[in-house]
């Protein structure tokens, strides 16, 4: 596509339209993916290209992880040999770690669009919600070993619980906090994410990722050669990430598999690093780098 440099606008207005054209293109550039590691108590941290890095250790059995928008991330640690051994750590971005909250056994956790942070507690079957400075509240209970959790865009939460001979159900729960059934008998729920307004859900011992319309129609999504399904999540490209019991695995909007990582003892959780919000200065700062640069191509032509 030919463009016509000498049209844009130098006005402020303008600069900053530049600055904010060029974050839109860089924003939809790969994240890096996130990776607890059960047996090891290590996270890890994969470039796009694959390349791992340890990114946090000392975990004690870490399950589900999340991330905030400040891109602090949380790490669902679950102690199976101390009841309510467990807690929830804080890792910021330079590694830092302190306990955000501890007497509980959490195995999986989410963040709202409001950032309030949801923890399913697997022991006690109740759903705790927390606020920034680590006050718990429950926000449901009554679930049988509640596995995994994440939100529509709408802001209801939905529930992956039981397990074993079909005893796997998934239960959404309102922001007000009415429960309603929304699919069944499933084996064994590994994870939960939504791709726009369909829910995908991995079955552990099958190998089989489902796919539910908002409606709870089920259909098949893809079949991975391997058992031990767990956490899913995409990429900002399209890409779905899912871990196996030693590794993750890509699987392309094509449909194409895909093994991204290798060599985990047991993969836990998985979660990508979200994209900082540009601030209004960078945006001018970018804008003016266009500029600038409109000005040189318009000065070499003249």
């Amino acid at each position: 596509m030919k463009t016509n440099i000498t049209t844009l606008n130098c006005s402020f207005v303008g600069v900053v339209c530049a600055g904010a054209l060029l974050l839109t293109a860089a924003s939809v550039s790969a994240q890096n993916l996130f990776v607890s590691d059960y047996n090891a108590g290590n996270v890890y941290q994969y470039t796009p290209g694959g390349t791992q890095s340890t990114f946090a250790t000392g975990m004690n059995h870490p399950y589900g992880i999340a991330f905030n928008a400040a891109g602090n991330l949380f790490v669902a640690n679950t102690d199976q040999n101390v009841p309510s051994g467990g807690n929830i750590t804080e890792i910021t971005r330079g590694g830092t770690q302190s306990i955000f909250f501890s007497g509980i056994d959490p195995i999986a956790l989410a963040f709202n669009n409001a950032g309030t942070l949801f923890a399913a507690d697997y022991k006690s079957g109740n759903i705790y919600e927390y606020t920034s400075s680590g006050v718990q509240s429950t926000f449901a209970s009554g679930f049988t070993t509640p596995l995994a959790l994440t939100f529509d865009s709408t802001g209801d939460l939905f529930v992956g619980s039981g397990y074993g001979d079909g005893n796997g159900i998934i239960t959404k729960i309102t922001p007000g906090g009415t429960q309603s059934p929304f699919a069944s008998g499933l084996n064994f729920i590994g994870g939960l994410t939504f791709d726009g307004n369909n829910l995908l859900v991995t079955e552990v011992d099958t190998g089989t990722i489902y796919q539910y319309t908002a409606g709870g129609a089920q259909s098949t999504f893809a079949t991975v050669n391997t058992s031990g399904l767990g956490a899913l999540a995409f990429d900002n490209a399209g890409n779905l990430f899912v871990e196996t019991e030693h590794s993750v695995v890509e699987i392309a909007p094509g449909g194409g598999q895909s093994t991204f990582a290798t060599g985990l003892s047991i993969a836990s959780g998985l979660t990508f690093q979200p994209v900082p919000e540009p601030s209004t200065f960078a945006l001018i700062g970018i804008g003016a780098a266009a500029f600038l640069a409109r000005r040189r191509i318009s000065s070499a032509k003249n």
